[in-house]
C-alpha cells in the first residue's frame, strides 16, 4: 500500500513520455559517455553513473542495458514543465481509484521538480520519485492497451472489459515501441530481465529495477529495493509487479 523509489522500473514510463511528447525518437542515439556523465560544470562534482558500456545509445539498447545516463538525458530533453505535466496526467499526486486506500505517487517532496539534477535523476527512477506498486502496474498496462491506462479493481469478473483510469496516457505508437522493447529486456542475453526467460513455455516482457535508498551519492550504508514489473506476452492482460 506504500509508495517506494522505483529505480530502473520507472525507465519505460520516462521513455513512453519522451516518445509521446516527441522529446526523443526510438532511433535517436543520445551518445555513449562511458560509465559516468554530467551535463556541464554547473553540476559540480555530481555525476550520473551507470553499470554497462554498450554500442549505440538508442532506446531499445538503453532499456536492455538499463542505462541511467540515457534516461537522465531523456528527462532533460523532456524538460521540467513537460515532465511534471505528463506525470500529473498519469495520476501522480492523485488518489488511486481503488477499493482499498493506497499511498499516492509523487515526483517531488515539494511542489515541483526543484533542479536540473533532480530532473535528470527522475529519469531513471531516483531523485524524489516515489511510486505505488499498483499505480506502476496501471502505467505499464498502457503498453498493451494502445496507450490507455487500466483502472484497477479488486474483484475479478468473468468477461469484464477493462475500464480506463487515463485514456491516451501514451500515444499508441509509443506504447507499441515500449511493449516490443520490454520483450527484448527479457529475451536478450544482455537484458537485465533475462533470468526470467528460463520460465518454460511462457513468453515474458518486463523491466527490472534496483532503487538506491540513501542519504547522498556518497552514502555506502544505504539500502537497495528490488523491482520486477513483468507480463505474459501471450496473455497481455496478465501482469505482476
Amino acid at each position: 500500500r506504500e509508495s517506494w523509489t522505483p529505480g530502473s522500473a520507472f525507465k519505460p514510463i520516462v521513455a513512453a513520455i519522451g516518445l509521446t511528447t516527441g522529446a526523443i525518437t526510438a532511433e535517436e542515439d543520445l551518445g555513449s559517455e562511458g560509465l559516468s556523465w554530467q551535463k556541464d560544470e554547473s553540476w559540480g562534482n555530481y555525476k550520473v553513473t551507470t553499470l554497462h558500456e554498450y554500442d549505440q545509445a538508442v532506446l531499445k539498447n538503453a532499456l536492455v542495458y538499463s542505462d541511467n545516463i540515457y534516461f537522465a538525458k531523456t528527462a532533460l530533453k523532456i524538460g521540467k514543465k513537460s515532465m511534471e505535466e505528463q506525470l500529473d496526467k498519469l495520476g501522480f499526486g492523485q488518489d488511486l481509484p481503488f477499493e482499498i486506500g493506497m499511498s499516492s505517487s509523487q515526483y517531488s517532496n515539494e511542489k515541483g521538480i526543484a533542479s536540473e539534477i533532480q530532473l535528470a535523476d527522475s529519469g531513471y527512477g531516483q531523485g524524489e520519485i516515489l511510486v505505488n506498486p499498483l499505480h506502476l502496474a496501471c502505467m505499464y498496462s498502457g503498453f498493451f492497451q494502445d496507450g490507455n491506462m487500466i483502472a484497477p479493481y479488486l474483484e475479478y469478473e468473468e468477461g469484464k472489459e477493462p475500464s480506463y483510469w487515463v485514456e491516451h496516457a501514451f500515444t499508441p505508437e509509443a506504447a507499441k515501441t515500449i511493449y516490443e522493447d520490454l520483450k527484448e529486456v527479457v529475451s536478450n542475453p544482455n537484458g537485465t530481465g533475462h533470468g526470467a526467460a528460463s520460465v518454460r513455455g511462457v513468453s515474458l516482457a518486463g523491466k527490472t529495477g534496483t532503487a538506491e535508498i540513501k542519504s547522498s551519492q556518497e552514502d555506502e550504508n544505504g539500502r537497495e529495493l528490488g523491482w520486477f514489473v513483468v507480463y505474459n506476452t501471450d496473455v497481455p492482460k496478465s501482469g505482476v509487479v
